[in-house]
């Protein structure tokens, strides 16, 4: 972990999208639930004054429909200020697609499954957690 290089200023849900269609729609979706996968995307951006807006979205959808039956996104963003002024490129990926994620995500993760509770989902878990040490060292690979 680097985490003198860089300091969390701000983090927030920026946008938060949970669709239900109908009565109908939700109990496919009680039904189907152990279908359903989470996604993660990342992606930043540079702010002034070597700060680094990060967005950190989280998609909870079922792969196996034809048919829509419900989607939830929460897009979570966290603005981080750089501290080491002579940070190489290769550590910085890291802190974004990894450090940070490792960081925020039981947070994150947390207000998701609370939202979809109150929409619905009462009985609700996540599957596995998301390593994001793995995912980037995948990556890399």
């Amino acid at each position: 972990m680097m985490e003198n290089k860089y300091k969390i200023i701000v983090s927030y849900i920026q946008d938060l999208s949970v669709e239900i269609p109908s009565p109908e729609s939700l109990i496919t979706i009680r039904n189907t639930i152990p279908e359903y996968q989470m996604k993660v995307n990342i992606a930043s951006k540079p702010l002034k004054r070597k700060m680094i807006e990060v967005q950190t979205t989280l998609t909870y959808e079922n792969p196996n429909k034809k048919k829509i039956n419900g989607f939830f996104q929460i897009k979570y963003a966290t603005a981080i200020d750089i501290l080491d002024l002579k940070i190489k490129k290769d550590e910085l990926e890291k802190i974004v697609l990894c450090d940070l994620q490792t960081k925020i995500y039981p947070e994150l993760e947390q207000k998701f499954l609370t939202i979809l509770k109150n929409s619905g989902l009462p009985d609700l878990k996540f599957g596995k957690k998301i390593d994001f040490e793995e995912l980037y060292k995948a990556r890399l690979n």
